[in-house]
């Protein structure tokens, strides 16, 4: 499958059960619920996944399920954030053989590569694989920028690397990307407090965290403003904002499931290190969430709207 950097893309959540095993039901109930809303693609294991949780055969297992439910309906990406060239190069071939057409590429983990390793680290991964490739940059959680020159070199002689998700928290550099490289690069913003003035000033699409309890909310914003009605996707992003916050957090992962498990598509449940939520912490996001519920809007039909050009 062929598919375009656009749209909105949920960094999907890993459904466990409360015995620490995938569970594939729940996670199943949480992809519908993306697919009824419209959503354009689906990216398995980011942090988001709890990715450095999952083992290669738990991996394997969910890339597998997730293609076969999906039935082509959106494009699949797996996401890779390995220590080793060689672990992420196996880790491509794998995802393709599993069925994704696409992957979402961190620089490598823990260690602080140079530049020059940082791209022979992504040209070794894009000539071991003919899928396309959405480089993942994220300076501010992972310490390691991608800068514009690295780009300039990388998709000068690597053809399959075509997207960036855009994850400096810098919205100009949404513009030096699109002035230096036109469209050659796709740009998918990264996060979600900033997405709407990200998509408004150029981005093709949205990887989007919040997406994973609230995916209708999520995918009109998208479609609203990309047919100019910027008013309604600017009234729907201001009652957003306080969730979308959620998703600039270390703990993330246990927020976003939260909020899930309170719009009846997922659970709270995690994988240790991380721990269900408690105490006073609880309560707090519980009631960001609550509060956020009770004046939810209805939203416009967003669906086959006519399109500016």
């Amino acid at each position: 499958m062929s598919f375009k950097w656009e749209g909105v893309m949920p960094a999907i959540t890993t459904q466990f059960t409360s015995n620490d095993e995938l569970d594939l039901d729940v996670f199943k109930v949480n992809v519908k619920a993306q697919l009824d809303a419209g959503v354009h693609g689906i990216v398995l294991g980011g942090t988001l996944g709890e990715a450095s949780t999952l083992t290669d055969e738990e991996r394997r297992i969910l890339t597998r399920e997730t293609v076969a439910f999906v039935n082509g309906k959106v494009p699949v990406l797996m996401n890779i954030a390995e220590q080793t060239t060689k672990a992420a190069v196996d880790l491509a071939k794998t995802a393709e053989e599993d069925g994704a057409v696409g992957l979402m590429i961190l620089p490598p983990m823990r260690y602080k590569a140079s530049d020059d390793e940082v791209v022979a680290f992504f040209k070794t991964i894009a000539n071991s694989t003919t899928l396309p490739i959405m480089i993942y940059n994220n300076p501010v959680d992972y310490k390691i920028e991608v800068t514009l020159d690295m780009f300039a070199e990388l998709i000068q002689v690597c053809p399959n690397i075509q997207a960036v998700k855009e994850s400096t928290r810098d919205t100009t550099n949404v513009t030096r990307i699109k002035n230096r490289f036109g469209d050659r690069l796709a740009i998918m913003c990264g996060v979600d407090t900033i997405a709407l003035e990200t998509l408004l000033i150029g981005a093709n699409g949205w990887v989007a965290g919040l997406v994973d309890a609230f995916p209708a909310e999520t995918v009109a914003i998208y479609e609203l403003q990309k047919a100019g009605r910027i008013k309604e996707a600017l009234e729907i992003y201001r009652w957003f904002m306080p969730l979308l916050e959620l998703d600039i957090h270390s703990k993330l992962v246990q927020y976003i499931k939260l909020a899930s498990a309170h719009t009846g598509i997922g659970t709270e449940y995690v994988r240790a290190p991380r721990l269900v939520l408690q105490g006073e912490e609880r309560q707090r996001i519980e009631k960001i969430i609550k509060d956020a519920l009770a004046v939810r809007p209805t939203l416009p039909e967003y669906k086959n709207l006519n399109v500016l050009v």
